[in-house]
């Protein structure tokens, strides 16, 4: 079974039918840090959050170094958490240890990487089906396209918008929600 009808049936399987229409919380979603501990994500509420699916091997993996940089920047008002991915042409192919070792050596990365999941498709993790579907996010539907698109989520934990890989991190389209 995908991970997402998992933890839909986990999730709903207390019969709640006020939560079967689609008020799940980004903060109630498990999801796992690279070394397999889990994140709590509710540790984040009044934070803004900005996931960004990552790969080691892409022509937009220098953005690791601005993602630092916003990170650094703005520590007190936004968790940024990457999100590794392997589903946009094989650009994310190594293990935890190899994600981790690359991150930290070639961009001194100390914001949250998580786990390697499937941002799209039949196996698509919770987070990013909360994430691209209006039924769980309130706001809108949206696709993953590439690599380094990003999702910012306020500190109440509502979706504010997405942004195409192109986006520089440190874009005032992303920016001006931090202020």
């Amino acid at each position: 079974m995908n991970p997402l009808k998992i933890f839909i049936a986990t999730f709903f399987s207390k019969g709640n039918e006020s939560l079967k229409m689609n008020k799940t919380s980004i903060y109630n979603i498990p999801i796992n840090r690279l070394n397999g501990k889990p994140i709590e994500l509710s540790n984040f509420k009044g934070k803004h959050i900005l996931f960004v699916n990552v790969a080691s091997k892409c022509g937009f993996t220098p953005q690791y170094k601005n993602l630092q940089a916003l990170h650094e920047q703005y520590n007190d008002k936004l968790q940024i958490i990457g999100v590794p991915c392997n589903q946009f042409g094989s650009q994310e192919p190594g293990d935890e240890t190899a994600i981790a070792s690359f991150c930290e050596v070639n961009y001194g990365v100390t914001f949250l990487i998580t786990e390697k999941v499937d941002v799209k498709g039949t196996n698509q993790h919770p987070l990013y089906a909360w994430l691209t579907q209006k039924t769980h996010n309130n706001k809108r539907n949206s696709k993953v396209k590439w690599n380094f698109q990003k999702y910012l989520v306020d500190d109440n934990g509502h979706l504010v918008d997405y942004f195409f890989s192109i986006t520089n991190p440190l874009s005032p389209k992303i920016t001006k929600h931090l202020k």
